[in-house]
């Protein structure tokens, strides 16, 4: 599942503490929701990218996952958003449902003092008619993924004539999945006054092309990936086979110093199998899991 970041961003990426999200130009209610969520100062991304989209300006934001991008661009739409008109102002294209999910989760957040605001997620694998009753109805914000998004358009039931802010979230990620067409179809069909904000871990020459095509003087902004290892951790790694696993990580414990130790596994047999094998060796030690299905 890809991790999101809806939470607030750790302090070593926030920026100047002069700084505050009352300072960025954000509407009242949407500053009301960002206090309600805890947000003290806004981080780096932020700071830097509020301000000019809020203003009209193109976006290119290049920044890791966990630095506080959705807020980033989920701010300054809310902010600038039109509850009356019921056609979708502002669509999102996600690589993953996961992340359209998370990102649907933090607009409806931030539009908690907003009222009558509509967000869709429209992704693979959820039936149509959900996600048609629902555009039918009228919605503010569409959150997708870029090929479902490509079958609403092909079908006639998105309509987004009226789109006012296109957002591509982790566009290397897209690139990287295949929906590079897609992208640039979406791109090319929406209105030309529509405002773009570009973010990506990355500039691969691919998405720097579709940044200098379909974005109008863009506004650059890089932010350092500043999350780095606790001074007081220390990483080592072994290669071993699977059969020899168990035997390795014995050994480890046999000769290391430690009041408790954590194990991660992948699969929720594995935490009872291995749990199972470190008690036959002598050692306390307890599964646990999300005892949730795989599908789920």
């Amino acid at each position: 599942m890809t991790s999101h970041d809806t939470t607030a961003p750790p302090e070593t990426d926030t920026a100047p503490a002069t700084t505050g999200f009352a300072d960025l130009g954000l509407s009242d209610a949407v500053l009301k929701a960002v206090r309600d969520v805890g947000y003290e100062s806004p981080s780096a991304i932020q700071a830097a990218t509020i301000p000019p989209l809020l203003a009209g300006r193109d976006v290119v934001g290049l920044a890791q996952t966990g630095t506080g991008k959705t807020a980033a661009f989920a701010l300054p739409i809310l902010s600038r958003l039109e509850v009356s008109q019921k056609k979708p102002q502002a669509l999102v294209l996600s690589p993953t449902r996961e992340l359209a999910l998370q990102v649907c989760e933090a607009f409806e957040q931030y539009a908690s003092h907003l009222k009558g605001v509509h967000v869709l997620p429209v992704y693979g694998g959820q039936a149509y008619g959900v996600q048609l009753s629902a555009l039918r109805r009228g919605v503010h914000i569409v959150v997708g993924t870029p090929g479902r998004i490509m079958d609403h358009l092909a079908k006639g039931t998105l309509d987004l004539s009226e789109l006012k802010y296109l957002v591509l979230d982790e566009a290397d990620e897209m690139l990287k999945m295949g929906f590079a067409e897609d992208v640039e179809t979406i791109l090319a069909d929406t209105p030309d006054d529509k405002q773009v904000a570009l973010f990506s871990a990355t500039m691969p020459a691919q998405i720097r092309r579709i940044s200098k095509k379909y974005l109008k003087d863009a506004e650059e902004v890089t932010v350092e990936n500043k999350t780095t290892t606790s001074a007081n951790t220390t990483q080592r790694y072994l290669m071993v086979s699977y059969p020899q696993k168990v035997d390795a990580l014995t050994r480890i414990l046999e000769v290391e110093n430690f009041e408790g130790m954590i194990v991660f596994v992948r699969t929720k047999n594995e935490t009872e199998t291995l749990a199972e094998k470190l008690r036959a060796r002598g050692y306390s030690a307890a599964a646990i899991s999300g005892d949730v299905a795989q599908a789920q």
